[in-house]
């Protein structure tokens, strides 16, 4: 019933099973098109020359037209209008891209019932950011939205996250997340997944942990969804 109310233009549903485990499968790597995106990524992070990663960009032209999409949406806040990958990357440079890249690889599944899921990816990696907005970390904020992003990755791509981040390049700190589940940004992670199952007493541990106020996670959130509405 859900797949076919999801092929029919569903964006969601209750009880969508994300915290379920993701069964080893025997298929070696991830789907073709989201190959790209990972090629991307790779490039992106050994700084290659924007010629290569252009060339690797046109090998699926529709992924071009998405990362544009995103990157001149009301979220992303620029006053100039990205005309191509060669503009964005000289606008952004190569860490600031890649956090966007990393949008696009959890929203690059064609599957219609795949698309619950990416919505909830793209909270998570906008909720993480908005929880650390205040320390004054830029490179903290850019990691915890890949960390966020990238925590239903596993689920997306039907591959355990170990293998996945095996192929694309991620801070030390997101692999502890969402590998090891430890590291500083895991209480994030979990605070995060208290809200979405809206467990009062957990939302409330965690965030005292994190010495986080009441107020200030409300603006987090409502910040986040705001971001995400943005993006459609």
């Amino acid at each position: 019933a859900v797949d076919a109310a999801l092929q029919r233009g569903a964006v969601a549903t209750l009880g969508w099973p994300s915290d379920e485990p993701v069964a080893r499968s025997g298929r070696p790597g991830v789907p073709p098109d989201v190959q790209v995106v990972m090629q991307l990524i790779q490039g992106v992070d050994r700084e290659e020359p924007v010629a290569r990663l252009e060339a690797v960009l046109k090998r699926d032209p529709t992924l071009g037209f998405r990362l544009l999409r995103y990157l001149n949406s009301p979220a992303f806040g620029l006053s100039v209008e990205i005309s191509s990958f060669g503009h964005a990357l000289m606008m952004l440079g190569y860490q600031r891209l890649k956090r966007w890249l990393a949008l696009l690889l959890a929203s690059s599944s064609r599957s219609a019932a795949a698309k619950p899921l990416m919505y909830e990816a793209v909270r998570r990696g906008l909720l993480m950011e908005e929880m650390a907005r205040d320390s004054g970390d830029a490179e903290m904020r850019g990691e915890m939205f890949i960390c966020g992003v990238f925590s239903l990755l596993d689920q997306l791509l039907q591959q355990p996250a170990a293998d996945l981040l095996k192929s694309v390049p991620v801070p030390e700190r997101v692999r502890q997340a969402l590998v090891d589940e430890t590291g500083p940004f895991h209480p994030y992670l979990e605070l995060v997944r208290a809200i979405e199952q809206e467990s009062g007493f957990d939302i409330r541990e965690r965030a005292e942990g994190l010495l986080l106020a009441r107020a200030e996670l409300n603006r987090a959130v409502l910040a986040a969804l705001a971001a995400a509405r943005a993006l459609d």
